[in-house]
This record gives C-alpha cells, sequence and structure tokens, in this order.
C-alpha cells in the first residue's frame, strides 16, 4: 500500500516537472523571439541612425559648398569689384536719353561712326536722375599720389542730407589703367557706401574706343607731344563727363580730383542760384583757376560740349571757355568794353573762391604745379 502511494507522489511529481520544463521551455521561447524581434528593432533603429546620419552628412557638405560659393563670390566682388556693375552696353529704357546724348560725337570723330551705341564702359550707382545738381570729377591715374579721397570726402560731407539727396557727384575714371580703376573702384565702395547705395555718388569709366588715333601718336612723341596728347585728352574726358551728366540735373558743376571743398560750400552755391537775378547767365565761377568750380545750366552743355570739340586740339578748356563768349557774345562792330560789360553780365564770379586746389603732383606724368586758389 505503502508502495502504491510512493509510486503515485512520483508520477505526480514527474508529469508537475514536466509541466514546469514545459513552461519553462515555451517562456524562453516567447522570451527568445522577444529578444529577437527586439534585435531587429535596434537593428532598423541603427540603419535609420546611419541612414540619417549620411544624410546630415550629406547636408552638411552641401552647407559647406554653398558657403563656400559664397565666400568665393565675396572674393571675387571685393578682388574685383568692377564685376558687380552692370555694364550698359546694349541696354534701353532710362539710359537711352542718355545714351542719346553721346550721338554728336559721331559728327566730330568719324572713327565712332560704326562703334554702335556709345555709353560708359562702366557704371556704379543708381544712375540717379531728376536732380538740381550734377558734379563732375574726372580723375586719373598720379602715379604714387592721389588726392581722390580727400577730394571726395570734403565735397561729400560738407553736404546736408537734404542737398545730398537732390544731387549726385559722379566719379569719371579717364585712364586705361585697369589696376587704377579698381583702385579707385575698391576705394569708393569702401569709403562711401551709404553714397553709393542712396544714388548720390556714381562711378563711370571712359571707353577706350573713344578717344581718336591721334590722340594715340601725339602720345608715343617726345616731352611736347606728350603735354599736347595730355591737353587734348583733357578737353575729350571733360566733354564726356559733361555729356553724361548733362540729363541727370538742371545745372553741372566741374571739379578736379585734387580741390577740397570750403565748409557749407554746397549750401552757398545753392543759395547763390536760387537768389541771382540775371536768367541770362552762361556760366557761373565758384573758383578762378584753370576748369574747377564752373557752374553750368545742363540745358547749355551740349553747345559748350560742341564748341570745345571744335577747337580740342587747340587750346585747354579753360581758354576755349573764354573764347566761347567772344565768339558768341561780342557783336561784330562792338567795343571791347561793351562785349567785357555782356561778359559780365553772362559769366559771373562768385567771391570768395569755394574750392581750394591742392594737388602738386600733376595728372601729367612727371610734372608739378603749385597753383591754388586762396579762399576765406
Amino acid at each position: 500500500m505503502r508502495t502504491k502511494q510512493v509510486n503515485v507522489l512520483i508520477a505526480l511529481a514527474a508529469v508537475m516537472l514536466f509541466s514546469f520544463s514545459c513552461f519553462c521551455i515555451s517562456r524562453m521561447t516567447q522570451t527568445s523571439n522577444q529578444l529577437i524581434h527586439c534585435r531587429h528593432h535596434i537593428l532598423e533603429f541603427k540603419e535609420k541612425m546611419l541612414r540619417l546620419k549620411n544624410k546630415t552628412e550629406r547636408n552638411r557638405q552641401e552647407l559647406i559648398k554653398a558657403l563656400s560659393k559664397m565666400k568665393y563670390e565675396m572674393t571675387q566682388r571685393k578682388n574685383m569689384s568692377i564685376h558687380l556693375v552692370e555694364k550698359k552696353i546694349n541696354t534701353l529704357g532710362k539710359s537711352e536719353t542718355a545714351s542719346n546724348t553721346f550721338e554728336i560725337l559721331k559728327f566730330f570723330f568719324p572713327h565712332l561712326r560704326k562703334a554702335g551705341r556709345i555709353y560708359p564702359d562702366v557704371i556704379i550707382g543708381k544712375e540717379k536722375t531728376g536732380v538740381s545738381f550734377a558734379l563732375g570729377i574726372s580723375t586719373v591715374n598720379r602715379g604714387n599720389q592721389s588726392y581722390l579721397k580727400q577730394t571726395l570726402n570734403s565735397v561729400v560731407s560738407r553736404m546736408t542730407p537734404s542737398e545730398e539727396k537732390d544731387s549726385v557727384v559722379i566719379v569719371s575714371v579717364a585712364d586705361g589703367n585697369e589696376d587704377y580703376l579698381k583702385s579707385v573702384v575698391d576705394m569708393i565702395t569702401k569709403r562711401f557706401k551709404r553714397q553709393l547705395r542712396s544714388g548720390s555718388l556714381e562711378i563711370i569709366s571712359i571707353p577706350a574706343f573713344f578717344y581718336p588715333n591721334i590722340l594715340h601718336v601725339k602720345q608715343s612723341t617726345e616731352d611736347s607731344g606728350r603735354s599736347e596728347s595730355w591737353r587734348i585728352k583733357q578737353v575729350l574726358d571733360f566733354c564726356f563727363l559733361m555729356l553724361y551728366a548733362q540729363p541727370k540735373a538742371m545745372y553741372y558743376l566741374q571739379l578736379e580730383d585734387d580741390i577740397i571743398a570750403k565748409k557749407t560750400y554746397f549750401t552757398k552755391i545753392t543759395d547763390f542760384v536760387h537768389n541771382i537775378t540775371s536768367k541770362n547767365w552762361f556760366y557761373i565761377e565758384f573758383s578762378i583757376l584753370g576748369f574747377i568750380g564752373k557752374l553750368f545750366k545742363s540745358e547749355d552743355l551740349t553747345d559748350f560740349v560742341r564748341f570745345f570739340l571744335m577747337f580740342y586740339k587747340d587750346k585747354p578748356l579753360d581758354l576755349l571757355l573764354g573764347d566761347i563768349f567772344q565768339v558768341k557774345m561780342c557783336n561784330p562792330g562792338e567795343t571791347p568794353e561793351k562785349c567785357a560789360e555782356r561778359n559780365k553780365q553772362i559769366r559771373i564770379r562768385y567771391k570768395p573762391s569755394l574750392f581750394q586746389h591742392v594737388g602738386i603732383e600733376s595728372s601729367l606724368p612727371g610734372e608739378e604745379q603749385y597753383s591754388k586758389d586762396i579762399y576765406y
């Protein structure tokens, strides 16, 4: 009886042990499946992270490329600012009127008749129009010496905000030396950014094809030829600048690149012009030196340029300016006294001078000049 009970207990224990073993095996299998499933999730997550990493790396590389491109473009603009300009060759629209003013050059220079549209090679600025005053400054390379920065600083800094808004200063680079053009552009774009952005300051360059062959021939001769070539070129440079400025403003003021403007000079000029009684004046002198500080009505500029170009080989501009009145204003048979009296009414001199000439190194290579117009 006892043996039978023992066998029953053993059998019961064996069943329970078997059941427990089955349960354990089942749980282990389930856990193993969960681990495998979890492992798959981990592998998928790892794969996604790897793809994300690769995508991030690609984005980073693209960003680096974009930044490098921007940096390159900025460097290019800085190193060669003239690439920022709009070249106004083959464009119409608002520049068309300005371009048409250059057509008179073809009458005097046969080599320009096949040149197509005549216009400055380079223009930096807003091409501002509709203002009261245009101020023209022609500049050339003077070797190791330059007065342009101090000239511009005095001209633009001594205007009030309203005067600056109602005017435009045009710097005309009349030099075929590309390094000089680049140096002028770099200096102005760094030092006078605000004026460029507002349109109150512009830079242009005269195209090399504008100059006639006679100029190139004389440049290759000895000192007398060099001096004559320099004088002829100066007349042509100023004429080109006048034609460019003519459609921009009511009045045109001629300056040079080696002068200093007196404080409140612009206020004095505008007050004088607005209060002048005679309306028949041809020009006003705000300096007695050369062609500096001469104010013209823009509507008369084309007539002045025509006269200058008829005799550009014969005399410098300041002497031609005197001749034009002898030709136009003195009647045949009139006494010199009457002619001189009429000239005083149409050639008005403002005193004291508003501009001081400071340049010693002449624009003619190898020459020095010490002319000064003292103002008080």
